[in-house]
């Protein structure tokens, strides 16, 4: 699995470059925050439209490489958090195509109807950074299973928490804002 997961980082690391990198070569000052937005039109060179197909193809790859790496870390904990003291899910058939399924239909329906990936990625910018990078480590510290946190490094964390999820709570109402008032939707 390290071989898999070192090659698929490898190649979407490589892909994610090439296309930052000769995107802005190709559009300067007039690139694009999405780099992969320039590429719909006319680019006005020669072998333009061979260009957008390349790319095109090329972030294609790049989604069928990562996809299985996330699938299979988010199937795998999801397991552990409904089923903490279930055997191994790779020892049961039925366990995995129901978490699969459940989870491969929820991905459908959200492909389907979440108007645009960006609206998926402010929430999930909005969550997931917030709890990787300040909840999660605050909460480990005030686990203290080993108990050599102090009572400064326990206040420390609860306002890093607190903090966290206000933060992460103006975000989300931000963004759920910029969606209503972005579509006309008066509230």
């Amino acid at each position: 699995m390290k071989l898999i997961v070192r090659t698929s980082i490898t190649l979407c690391s490589s892909v994610y470059l090439a296309t930052s990198f000769f995107g802005f070569l190709l559009f300067g000052d007039h690139t694009l925050d999405d780099v992969l937005a320039n590429f719909d039109g006319d680019l006005g060179i020669p072998y333009g439209s061979l260009l957008n197909d390349v790319v095109r193809v090329s972030y294609g790859i790049h989604l069928m490489l990562v996809f299985p790496l996330v699938f299979f870390s988010l199937r795998l904990n999801l397991d552990g958090l409904l089923y903490p003291y279930a055997i191994p899910i790779a020892f049961d058939n039925r366990r995995f195509f129901s978490v699969t399924t459940a989870l491969m239909g929820f991905i459908f329906l959200g492909a389907n109807f979440v108007p645009s990936i960006w609206d998926a990625f402010q929430f999930t910018g909005a969550t997931a950074t917030v709890a990787v990078g300040f909840i999660f480590p605050a909460a480990i510290t005030l686990r203290d299973t080993y108990g050599i946190a102090t009572k400064n490094d326990q206040l420390v964390s609860w306002i890093m928490i607190f903090f966290a999820v206000s933060s992460s709570t103006v975000a989300i109402s931000s963004d759920i804002y910029s969606i209503y008032n972005g579509k006309g939707v008066k509230s």
